[in-house]
Order: structure tokens, then sequence, then C-alpha cells
């Protein structure tokens, strides 16, 4: 254990603070987590934490290096209502190599935090190591990594440009999905491929829809319009696993 701190303004805790925006996030290539569970599976799986403070009931961390703070210095840390108690600071990971790209899903344009995290969480939960994120919000972000309930680190994350995975995708097969006009789940062959998940509000650019190798519609036998972006990718991620 280190010394306690107790003021919220303590240099170190000024800078983490820092972290809770996208600008500082970028220019220090850092982000956060925060809660027990989510802490230690970044820890076990190959993450260093940068600073790992915690108050004094927090348990589980014994044989970590720790800097405990105040409970209101906590407050001041956490971005959550509820601070966990546990809060740490990771650098980025490094871009994953092209030829680690695996079949998963690519976030095109993806823009709420809420959505993103589900479809990373939804990768994970279905085995499938490859997120690919083009634009969109930053995949870093407090409610993106709160909503992919710590399974970040379970798999790769390729920033890239459109054109880079065009480029590097090889023979992994690009299913992009559309409201309509799409195959059938029974029609594809779910072997080697990439579901591209369009942005909420206006989907898969067109000129993208015209690069994918199939477009894949989901059964709606209900009538309604469209499904919710995380849904509709952690749908197909499931009808992968199915027909695979």
């Amino acid at each position: 254990m280190i010394y306690k701190i107790e003021s919220t303004q303590n240099l170190v805790i000024k800078e983490a603070i820092k972290l809770h925006t996208k600008k500082e996030r970028k220019r220090k290539k850092q982000f956060i987590v925060e809660g027990t569970r989510a802490v230690l599976t970044f820890l076990e799986n190959g993450y260093t934490s940068v600073h790992l403070f915690a108050t004094e009931d927090i348990t589980g961390f014994e044989n970590k290096n720790i800097t405990l703070v105040s409970k209101s210095v906590m407050e001041k840390l956490s971005t959550a209502e509820s601070p966990s108690g546990i809060f740490a600071v990771f650098s980025y990971p490094e871009n994953p190599l092209p030829k680690d790209l695996s079949s998963g899903i690519v976030l095109a344009n993806i823009t709420d935090p809420g959505n993103m995290g589900t479809l990373i969480r939804s990768a994970a939960a279905f085995g499938h190591t490859s997120v690919v994120i083009i634009d969109g919000c930053d995949p870093f972000s407090p409610k993106v990594i709160q909503a992919t309930a710590g399974t970040l680190p379970l798999v790769n994350l390729f920033i890239w440009s459109w054109q880079e995975l065009q480029q590097y995708k090889f023979k992994l097969k690009l299913i992009g999905l559309v409201v309509k006009d799409g195959k059938t789940p029974q029609e594809l062959n779910f072997n080697d491929v990439l579901f591209v998940i369009g942005n909420e509000a206006h989907g898969i650019p067109e000129e993208w829809i015209k690069e994918c190798n199939e477009l894949l519609t989901l059964p709606m036998p209900g009538n309604t319009e469209s499904l919710n972006a995380g849904v509709a990718g952690s749908i197909a991620l499931s009808l992968n696993a199915l027909f695979k």
C-alpha cells in the first residue's frame, strides 16, 4: 500500500480526473476503468495499471500497487453516481497487427456508447476476438467501458478506417446488416465473417454497402421498422453461433 491521498487538489488526482474527457484520453493515451470485477479482468488479461486508486474498504487487491484515497477523493475521481471504490488508469492498448484479425464485428460509426459497449460485450460472449472500430464514439470512454461490463480486454480492438479494413480483411467476408433486401440467416455461410453494423440513425453508408460481400436482414415477424443497433448486432452474433 502507498500513502493515502485525501485532497482533490493532489496533482496525480487532478491528472486522473482529466481523463473524463475524450481530448485528454487521446492526448495521454490513457483511459479509466471502475468496479472491482472490471478492473480485475483488465489486470488478469495483461493490462498493467498506470494508477490504481481505492478506498480502504475495497478488498481483492491486496497484492497490487494501490494508492489509498479518501471517499471524497474517490467521488471526485469517479464518473459514476455511486462510486465503486476502485478506480484504475490504464494505457491504450497497441492496435493489433492485421494478421490477428479474425471473425467478429465492424462497428461503422456507432455513436451511442451503450450500443458500442453492448456490441463489444456480445462479441466476447459469443467467442469472437475481433472488433473493428470505424469512426463513431470513443471506445475508451467511461460509458463504453461500463457497457462492456469489463469485457474489453477479451477482444482485439482494431481502430481502422474503412479503407484499412478493405486492405487487411484478406479471406474474411463482410456481411452488412441492413433493414431490408438482405438475405436471411439460413441463406448465408457464417464461416470467417465480419458483421458490419452501421450508424444508429443512418445505417451503413451506401458506398460501404456495395463493398460488403453479403447483406443480412434479420427476420422481424412483429413488423417493427428496425432494431436497435446493439440488439441487431448481438442477434447476428448469436446466429453466427447457431448457423456456423
